[in-house]
């Protein structure tokens, strides 16, 4: 049955909408499609982006190793480099500065009707990804390869079994987040 639900395009695109569609509805919902919020965050002010993003790793992280113990999916680790992390920091980190929000929140802000989200990113998306596209060539040829690590997964790293990561990881996160409690952030 998963197989043929694989192959159906139709519904996964379908399903791909509604999960974007309920994703923008928590970050919404979360409060971090604001710009107010996000600039706080960058300002060390307001915590609430950092703690959606790591309450969103935990689920995210517990979920997928789930889903791939059980066989309803399966990993696709790509190769990793330094010249990769780079370009995709550079443009992410450019377009935040820019305009004060991450793809995410931008989708998120446009659905809640934010102007300057709609206007000023939605341009800013699709003038980068034109740009990128004439640029991609002499990246792909010349930079993602500075720095080439290959298939770098963290277990693998540490020389641990996936779910004692995920475990360790959660207890971390759980910690982190109680400490910002604690302190008011």
């Amino acid at each position: 049955m998963l197989e043929e639900l694989r192959k159906n395009r139709n519904f996964q695109l379908f399903t791909g909408l509604l999960i974007g569609i309920f994703f923008g509805f928590l970050l919404q919902r979360g409060g971090v499609t604001y710009f107010d919020v996000i600039i706080g965050q960058l300002l060390l002010q307001d915590f609430t982006v950092l703690k959606v993003m790591l309450v969103a790793v935990l689920v995210g992280m517990v979920g997928v190793h789930y889903m791939v113990h059980k066989g309803y999916a399966s990993w696709h680790i790509k190769d990793g480099s330094i010249g990769k992390t780079v370009v995709g920091g550079l443009i992410f980190g450019v377009g935040f500065a820019v305009l004060g929000y991450c793809p995410g929140t931008l989708t998120g802000a446009i659905g809640q009707g934010s102007l300057d989200a709609l206007f000023g990113g939605l341009t800013g998306i699709l003038l980068g990804s034109w740009f990128f596209s004439l640029i991609f060539p002499y990246v792909r040829d010349h930079i993602y390869g500075w720095g080439d690590f290959g298939q770098l997964v963290f277990k693998d790293v540490i020389k641990k079994e996936p779910w004692k990561v995920v475990a360790g990881f959660g207890v971390g996160i759980v910690v982190f987040l109680g400490i910002l409690e604690l302190a008011g952030l």
